[in-house]
């Protein structure tokens, strides 16, 4: 019940962009990795019933992959592999027909895995994989060592890690949920391009990284979630919804590599009349993954590599209004560091170092009710209402 109760919480979703069409040949080695299946589960909530019903499909799906490796049925016996050690094998999956009542979940999943992990596991449980490559006895050694080339599991390919975080107000939500940003990335089917994934959300991401560490750019966090990866960039994505004349959702990303800020983008989608939250979050995700796919050169929300600084005055009561003001402003979008040049018990005067423009920036602080107010060379931050 304990590990029931622990996927419940982690097994949310996995995801593979493709940003380039694979090679025919490199399609046909990911089909041998690939398998659907169908999931059923029953337990006191549908959310615990979909997370049973995931690692059990995922399980029963990396099986059928052995033994069609392994040659066909009872061929190869499936693999001793805990629940975790399991979804580390998986590259992405996607989702159909998806039937819920109260305590039942049902769907058709279809589980990519990742080849060489794969590959490596079944040589650790003693499998081997079978010559399918069908080589007749009259070919020469150079044919056979090209077709055994072929049907060797692909390099493995650079993965960008994404960390999908909801902000709502003070609150930022990743692990968590409901978070509607993250479940839209894990429902996107594989695209094209370079690759993605989202983390599960089992219980070393929860260990590696949260919310807080990821929204503030903790170096140490954002290497340890690329390393359990296995990635070389990490991708925070902060969606930000936007209320008003013109509610939509505001995505800022921001790239680290080795645990440092490389760039950062923004966008901006508007909402649809009477659109869900996770219908806009859905049709977010496809736009922020077109603008990775295109350099970012449709993007609405301003020119995203631009980055700048302003020094503003803040009004404070005391250490622990500092410390509430700190951390409003850690949850801005735009913000991408903050910096203290003088702190005393009436007031805090700091550097905020930002992303995609000042215009976009007092939008992002209104949003919070903070103004930017003022100008050169006297900005002030009050609280929304409040007179400079």
């Amino acid at each position: 019940m304990t590990s029931t109760t622990m996927r419940g919480r982690a097994l949310l979703a996995a995801l593979l962009l493709l940003f380039a069409a694979p090679l025919p040949q490199a399609a046909a080695q990911d089909d041998a990795y690939t398998a659907t299946v169908t999931v059923d589960a029953t337990s006191d909530s549908v959310a615990k019933a979909r997370d049973i019903a995931r690692i059990d499909g995922a399980r029963r799906a990396l099986n059928t992959i052995v033994e069609k490796l392994a040659g066909g049925a009872g061929k190869g016996k499936p693999l001793k592999l805990s629940d975790n050690q399991v979804t580390d094998l998986v590259a992405s999956f996607e989702v159909a027909n998806e039937k819920m009542s109260a305590v039942r979940y049902t769907a058709d999943y279809t589980y990519h895995f990742k080849p060489n992990e794969v590959a490596r596991a079944m040589q650790s449980a003693g499998i081997a994989v079978a010559d399918t490559s069908g080589a007749g006895a009259n070919q020469n050694q150079g044919q056979n060592q090209n077709q055994n080339q072929s049907t060797a599991p692909p390099a493995a390919a650079k993965l960008a890690v994404v960390l999908p975080i909801y902000q709502s107000g003070d609150s930022a939500l990743l692990w968590d949920d409901p978070n509607p940003w993250r479940e839209a990335w894990s429902h996107r089917p594989a695209g094209s391009g370079g690759t993605l994934t989202v983390p599960l959300g089992d219980v070393s991401d929860l260990a590696a990284i949260d919310a807080d560490k990821a929204r503030s750019g903790d170096s140490a966090a954002l290497t340890a979630i690329a390393q359990k990866e296995g990635a070389d960039d990490v991708l925070v994505m902060i969606a930000a919804p936007r209320t008003g004349d013109k509610p939509g959702l505001d995505v800022t990303v921001r790239r680290y590599r080795a645990g440092q800020f490389v760039d950062a983008h923004v966008d901006s989608i508007d909402a649809k009349a009477n659109e869900a939250d996770i219908d806009l979050c859905r049709r977010a995700a496809d736009v922020i993954a077109a603008d990775l796919d295109n350099g970012w050169k449709n993007a609405k929300g301003g020119a995203g590599d631009q980055q700048g600084s302003v020094t503003v005055v803040a009004a404070i009561t005391g250490l622990d209004d500092w410390i509430k003001l700190r951390d409003r402003l850690a949850t801005i979008p735009s913000v991408r560091k903050i910096d203290v040049k003088a702190l005393s018990r009436q007031e805090a005067t700091i550097e905020i170092q930002y992303i995609g423009g000042l215009d976009q920036l007092k939008a992002n602080l209104g949003a919070a009710k903070l103004d930017l107010q003022g100008g050169d060379p006297i900005w002030r931050l009050a609280h929304g209402g409040d007179k400079p």
